[in-house]
């Protein structure tokens, strides 16, 4: 039988995978599945560039804004929403585009994901207290001491994987990094063409402090505080994320407007050169710059033929 196929849109941030999403999906009768993993929440539209009313009625979006800042969300589940929903799409005779940043859950979907150790939630939150007492990096520095292969791919202030590794290795005794390996990634259930989007550093970055500013103007601030008003913590992982973890040190007044741009800019930049070595080992991404439509749009083509 063969295999549904699938077209990923990915690439680091500020490079225009949202747009290519939309006008290859209204060319080729698509929905789009959001594969970001704070596009998700709910209230948080800003700071995540969601897609604007505009975009959103032009083409069909799934997975945007359906879990709460204060609920976990995982790779895994990712994965079983995104499955479902790429037979939905399919079921109906049209193509389904899954477009977004977080290479995570792009692999979860399009090579699997090992099944390790259920959760211990002693263990866990114990770590959690850990870290809210002595901080990400401290529970960072003890990954690094048992398993230095998955400390590497990890920021330090991404505690929710950090735990999780720690767990998987307090449980059993073996690093996530050999579970990993042993799984191979290789189950590639879906005929997946896979496109990258990438330009150079000096427009990256010029269309990185474009978007600072923009969010700033439409209202990024409100948009911080209404979540602190909500009663969202700020120590929680959506709260900790680009622009929303910069926004709020401002409205704590630990720091000023501007330092708080200037720091949200030099994250964002940060942040888009992980993504890029991320995407960059996987060899199955055809690479692309923004300008080259016509090329992008007779391999999606040729893969749906």
């Amino acid at each position: 039988m063969d295999k549904q196929k699938i077209i990923v849109i990915a690439g680091p941030t500020a490079t225009g995978k949202s747009s290519l999403a939309i006008e290859l999906a209204e060319i080729f009768n698509g929905e789009i599945i959001n594969a970001d993993s704070m596009q998700v929440y709910k209230y948080m539209d800003i700071g995540t560039a969601k897609p604007s009313a505009k975009d959103l009625s032009r083409v069909p979006h799934h997975l945007i804004g359906i879990a709460e800042p204060d609920e976990e969300y995982t790779a895994a589940r990712f994965r079983s929403d995104a499955v479902k929903k790429i037979e939905e799409i399919s079921g109906r005779g049209r193509t389904p585009f899954i477009a977004g940043g977080t290479g995570l859950y792009i692999r979860a979907l399009t090579e699997g994901l090992f099944k390790g150790p259920k959760g211990c939630g002693e263990l866990r939150e114990g770590l959690r207290k850990e870290a809210l007492e002595k901080g990400g990096p401290y529970l960072h520095g003890m990954l690094k001491s048992v398993d230095p292969v998955t400390a590497s791919s990890i920021h330090p202030n991404n505690t929710v994987r950090v735990i999780r590794a720690l767990e998987v290795f307090k449980l059993t005794g073996k690093p996530i990094s050999e579970f990993h390996r042993e799984h191979g990634f290789s189950e590639e259930p879906f005929d997946s063409l896979k496109i990258g989007l990438a330009i150079d550093r000096e427009r990256l970055y010029g269309r990185i402090e474009e978007r600072v500013e923009m969010m700033i103007n439409s209202g990024l601030i409100g948009e911080v505080q209404v979540l602190g008003d909500r009663g969202y913590a700020w120590g929680l992982k959506p709260m900790c994320a680009l622009g929303y973890k910069e926004i709020s040190m401002y409205l704590r007044v630990e720091c000023g407007i501007e330092e708080a741009k200037a720091l949200l800019k030099r994250n964002t930049r940060h942040y888009a050169k992980r993504q890029l070595t991320w995407f960059r080992r996987d060899p199955e991404i055809r690479w692309f710059s923004p300008d080259e439509k016509n090329g992008i749009i007779e391999l999606v083509k040729e893969h749906l033929k």
